[in-house]
């Protein structure tokens, strides 16, 4: 019979030279996985499929560390967006600092999540950024007492295709930099919602 003893080379059972090299194999995985996690944190390089500029990447690396509201443009003007340009609704139905759009219609429209430190950029005012408790019990963003949401419909930034739809029995409206509500002619007005 023959018995195998142990090899002290790499300080894996002797198993051969395969324990080494899956030993060796393993060190080396390590060592990138911790490079690769540099760098992505440093945002020195920008994720697979991102195409973006150097602005972008910024706005990623931000958007990474908490929730960004900023400016973006359209047709119906200057209107919020998130840190991927992402558009942002008010909902006429919600009162100042209070969401009351639940179930079916979270799942249409999104909350806009409250996640880390929430931001300002661009043209949006950090003053009128508030962080509320959504119906759901989440932490949601509002801008000038308006709880924020996304459109499920609107499947890239710059996609505006929720202005002006009253699903759920109230109208939803671009947000603009002024914290009004941008109507379908593409004026700002106030939201009728709460009178505020």
């Amino acid at each position: 019979m023959m018995t195998m003893g142990r090899s002290f080379v790499t300080g894996f059972p002797a198993a051969g030279k395969m324990g080494a090299a899956l030993g060796v194999a393993l060190l080396a995985a390590a060592a990138c996985s911790s490079a690769s996690s540099t760098t992505s944190s440093s945002g020195a390089t920008t994720g697979a499929g991102s195409g973006g500029s150097a602005s972008a990447s910024g706005s990623a690396s931000s958007a990474a560390k908490g929730t960004v509201i900023k400016t973006g443009s359209g047709s119906a003007g200057t209107f919020l967006v998130d840190g991927t340009g992402r558009a942002v609704y008010l909902w006429e139905a919600d009162s100042k600092d209070k969401s009351t759009c639940s179930g079916a219609c979270l799942g249409a429209w999104p909350a806009v999540p409250a996640t880390g430190t929430v931001t300002a950029s661009g043209g949006a005012v950090s003053s009128d950024l508030s962080t509320i408790t959504g119906t759901d019990g989440s932490k949601q963003v509002a801008y000038d007492g308006h709880p924020l949401y996304y459109f499920s419909g609107d499947s890239a930034a710059g996609q505006t295709k929720g202005q002006g739809s009253a699903g759920f029995g109230a109208k939803w409206w671009l947000v603009a930099p002024a914290g009004t509500a941008i109507t379908s002619s593409g004026t700002a007005t106030k939201s009728a919602g709460g009178g505020y």
